[in-house]
């Protein structure tokens, strides 16, 4: 590149909040290189993640907010590594100001985000059925239906229409909801919880207030589900709390992170339906052939920058050797998925979308222990958007040029903020 976009600074160990690690001499550690996470357009590949990228496999980096610097792992080999090895953990972010995208940092105690195992693995065992082969079946058949309604409400009102707030958003937040066991009536509430959560926009203040209103809801739906034995999360939740498997705290934690992960399908398949309507030989080809869809979703997970920057840090619970680099314990760890997925090594041509590629083992939805439970649902979804979109709708094609397509802007979940379409 002419021109770099990564600024070096030189900085000490992270911030712990407590004694500071030991850490390797100044002359021994990569410089530290400053990631501004600019709000990007499109399906663009981060051009400072590139650099970071080329740079090596073991990269310093400071992120926007939080404090000091932390390690970034890029090779799929490394990510895997780190997101599956219990020397790394998340429960000690807890007390640390780590550097980090978010301006604001609310994590619960005893989320399930920030626990390690066996506690980890204790919360998601307690929702595990609804999110197997079986459980996502459950919800499919009515799926399809609330899909098939969208999509004949969008025709009858006829183009041009915004794909977005037609399908594109509603779709799966009635699918979580349903999973969920959300009452459809209390869908629109979910959502706009959900939006405030995950935007930067609006401050701490605004997003800690709408965390703690949608967990009021979940602690209330979960208790008055305590002897159900339905198979919705909320009804698998409040079992367990009447098992004393789980407390109502880690319940109601646990259905707040699945509420929200489920409505990042919105982002996801707007940047899959606004790289096929621009890329329009790859929807002709999934209109000719639909034997290859499954396959071409999980192509298309692999290759969309599903997120800006990077995610949630692990701290280094001893002294670890990567790649050469030595990582202290007590040092903050990023890993990228987004590079893992663009790995030479492990994808031939990874800068090219190729339907055809198998293996594909991306690492979209994560890997390890924090694997994202509703990976199949997520494929299920998608796969479901495919089918209705492409075949009800043939002639289905963007309204503005690519580059008017309003992406969202302030948000650590990359999306279009609306998908103008006709047909």
């Amino acid at each position: 590149m002419s021109e770099s976009v990564l600024t070096t600074t030189s900085a000490g160990p992270p911030s712990t909040g407590a004694a500071p690690a030991v850490t390797c001499p100044a002359t021994t550690l990569p410089p530290v290189r400053h990631w501004p996470a600019r709000d990007l357009t499109g399906v663009d590949f981060d051009p400072v993640l590139a650099e970071l990228m080329e740079e090596g496999p073991v990269t310093r980096i400071e992120l926007p907010n939080g404090e000091g610097w932390a390690w970034l792992l890029t090779r799929m080999e490394d990510v895997r590594l780190v997101a599956n090895d219990p020397r790394f953990g998340r429960e000690a972010v807890m007390d640390r100001q780590v550097t980090r995208l978010a301006p604001h940092f609310i994590p619960s105690r005893g989320a399930v985000g920030f626990l390690d195992p066996p506690d980890h693995n204790r919360l998601r065992r307690s929702v595990a059925p609804a999110f197997t082969a079986r459980g996502v079946g459950r919800v499919r058949d009515s799926s399809r239906r609330m899909l098939d309604e969208m999509v004949t409400e969008l025709i009858a009102a006829g183009p041009p229409a915004d794909l977005t707030s037609a399908v594109l958003s509603p779709f799966p937040i009635a699918v979580i909801c349903e999973l969920m066991g959300v009452p459809a009536a209390d869908r629109h509430g979910m959502h706009t919880w959900t939006q405030l959560i995950l935007s930067s926009a609006h401050g701490a203040e605004v997003s800690e207030r709408a965390k703690e209103e949608m967990g009021g809801y979940f602690a209330e739906l979960i208790d008055a589900r305590a002897d159900s034995t339905e198979e919705d999360v909320a009804s698998l939740l409040g079992a367990a709390v009447g098992r004393r498997e789980i407390t109502l705290e880690e319940a109601v934690g646990l259905a707040v992170l699945l509420q929200i992960g489920g409505e990042a399908v919105t982002n996801n398949s707007g940047q899959m339906f606004y790289l096929l309507l621009t890329r329009p030989e790859l929807a002709d080809r999934l209109r000719a052939d639909p034997v290859i869809r499954p396959q071409a979703i999980d192509e298309l997970l692999r290759y969309i920058p599903h997120r800006n920057a990077v995610g949630l840090s692990r701290i280094a619970l001893e002294d670890v050797e990567i790649q050469g680099v030595r990582i202290r314990a007590g040092d903050a760890v990023y890993v990228s998925y987004l590079a893992a997925n663009r790995d030479p090594e492990v994808f031939a041509d990874p800068e090219e979308i190729d339907f055809t590629r198998s293996p594909n083992p991306h690492v979209a939805f994560g890997f390890g222990p924090h694997y994202c439970p509703g990976g199949q649902l997520a494929r299920m979804e998608s796969e479901l958007l495919v089918d209705a979109l492409l075949d009800r709708l043939p002639g289905l094609r963007l309204s503005v040029p690519p580059g008017q397509v309003p992406f969202k802007k302030g948000a650590l979940i990359r999306g279009p903020e609306a998908l103008p379409v006709t047909w």
